[in-house]
């Protein structure tokens, strides 16, 4: 019999070379590349279009931290989303720390094809179990807006939005967000062959 492999720590991670992501779950180290920059380019600009609104409080009510790729020390869980957010009603102080223990209030993924599986089957699972309110998940390649809510430890579909759509979704509803102006153009060898387009019955 194989011996017990031994749970995963933050040594492991100390250990990684600087250009990978590394975090733990359920005792797993994962280790992800660093995103590429059309993966930075859409984190960026959601990161634009809240900012000013909701962390600074300028056009919109204000009340929010807001952070890219902050590291979370959940439990025994280290994980790196592309963006998350803190209500300051329950962050009243920013905090200057190497891993946040206090569980978002909403986090954004931004898939790419080495971490959506990652994000999907592991870290969602995750961010439910530590009551993260709302998740994100924006796939760059589809140019889709996928809007969850945790309802109980299981996630909500609450609402899936693509392209060039505007729209006012959870928890950053109070303002409209243009989904056109994240997505940078993608290369032609990246587009399906085929599209899928609406049927529409011959006419006579």
């Amino acid at each position: 019999m194989p011996p017990t492999k031994p749970p995963a720590t933050y040594a492991d991670i100390e250990a990684l070379p600087e250009h990978v992501v590394g975090e733990i779950i359920d005792d797993e180290l994962y280790v992800s590349p660093r995103p590429r920059t059309r993966h930075g380019l859409v984190a960026a600009a959601i990161l634009g279009d809240l900012m000013n609104p909701f962390h600074h409080g300028r056009g919109g009510p204000g009340g929010w931290w807001i952070l890219p790729e902050p590291e979370l020390h959940l439990g025994r869980k280290v994980m790196v989303p592309d963006l998350a957010g803190w209500r300051r009603t329950r962050m009243p102080d920013f905090v200057d720390v190497v891993g946040v223990t206090l569980s978002p209030d909403w986090v954004c993924e931004v898939l790419s094809p080495s971490t959506a599986r990652l994000d999907r089957i592991k870290k969602l699972p995750a961010y439910a179990h530590h009551e993260v309110g709302h998740v994100w998940i924006v796939d760059p390649v589809l140019r889709t807006l996928e809007v969850l809510r945790r309802h109980e430890r299981a996630w909500l579909l609450v609402a899936t939005h693509a392209d060039d759509n505007r729209v006012s979704v959870e928890p950053f509803d109070d303002i409209e967000l243009e989904l056109a102006r994240w997505w940078p153009p993608i290369p032609s060898g990246e587009r399906a062959s085929e599209q899928i387009v609406a049927y529409e019955p011959a006419t006579h």
